[in-house]
C-alpha cells in the first residue's frame, strides 16, 4: 500500500473572521492549539514545505485565520483539501480588547463554518492535562456536527521517554502522537484526513511508524 503524500501546498489568504474568509467550496481541516504547541512546525512538516506556515517568535502574535490549499496524491488519485491554521489560544499578553474580538471571531468561525470536516487539536505531550485544552475539547463537543470529526494530536513527543509515551497512549487511546523532529506520526495524520473527508478506507496502518512512536 502506498503512502498518502501532499504534492501541492500553497498559502491562499489570511482572514480576520468568517466574513472575509474564503468561500466554503472545499472541505477543510482546522488546526487549533495553544500558542506554543508547534502549529506552524506541524503544518510545515505535514506539507513538506519549510516555510509554508510562518511561526512567530512571540507566541500569540499570529492573530489571523490562515488558509492553505493542499493536494494529496494517494494510489494515483488526487485529493484536494484546505488546511486552516487558527490563531493560538491561551496567551495572556494579547490586549483585552483584541482578545474579545479575536475570541468572538474565532467562535463564530469554528461553530458556523460549514466546510470544516475535521478539527485537529494539537496538544503538548509534556502537558497532556492542561485545563485550557480540556476546555476546548469540551467546547467543540457541544456543537460538532455528524459530518465533522475531532482528532487529538500530541506534539513534541520526542521530549518524552518510553514510559511517558506509553502512559500518554493509555490515557488518550484515540489520539496520535507526533514528533516533527523525528518525523513520526505524520502518515497517520494524513490517513485520518483522507479517511474523514474522502472516506478512503484505511484498514492498515503504516508499519514503519510504529517503532519510532515507541522508541526511547
Amino acid at each position: 500500500m502506498s503512502s498518502p503524500r501532499i504534492v501541492e501546498a500553497d498559502f491562499i489568504k489570511s482572514a480576520q473572521s468568517i466574513a472575509d474568509s474564503l468561500p466554503e467550496d472545499m472541505s477543510e481541516v482546522v488546526f487549533l492549539g495553544r500558542s506554543n504547541v508547534g502549529k506552524s512546525s506541524t503544518l510545515n512538516s505535514l506539507t513538506n514545505r519549510k516555510n509554508l506556515a510562518k511561526s512567530s517568535a512571540t507566541p500569540g502574535k499570529t492573530q489571523l485565520i490562515n488558509f492553505f490549499e493542499t493536494r494529496y496524491l494517494y494510489n494515483e488519485e488526487s485529493y484536494p483539501v484546505r488546511f486552516v491554521d487558527l490563531p493560538g489560544f491561551g496567551y495572556a499578553k494579547v490586549s483585552k480588547t483584541l482578545k474579545e474580538v479575536w475570541q468572538r471571531n474565532l467562535v463564530e468561525f469554528i461553530e458556523h463554518r460549514v466546510s470544516i470536516r475535521l478539527f485537529i487539536h494539537l496538544r503538548d505531550a509534556r502537558h497532556p492535562h492542561a485545563k485550557i485544552d480540556d476546555d476546548v475539547e469540551a467546547y467543540i463537543s457541544e456543537f460538532i456536527r455528524p459530518d465533522q470529526r475531532y482528532l487529538t494530536v500530541f506534539t513534541k513527543t520526542d521530549k518524552l521517554n518510553q514510559k511517558e509515551r506509553a502512559k500518554l497512549k493509555r490515557e488518550f487511546p484515540g489520539s496520535i502522537t507526533l514528533s516533527n523532529l523525528k518525523k513520526s506520526g505524520h502518515e497517520r495524520v494524513h490517513r485520518e484526513i483522507l479517511q474523514t473527508i474522502f472516506g478512503v478506507d484505511e484498514e492498515e496502518r503504516s508499519q514503519e511508524e510504529l517503532p519510532s512512536d515507541r522508541a526511547g
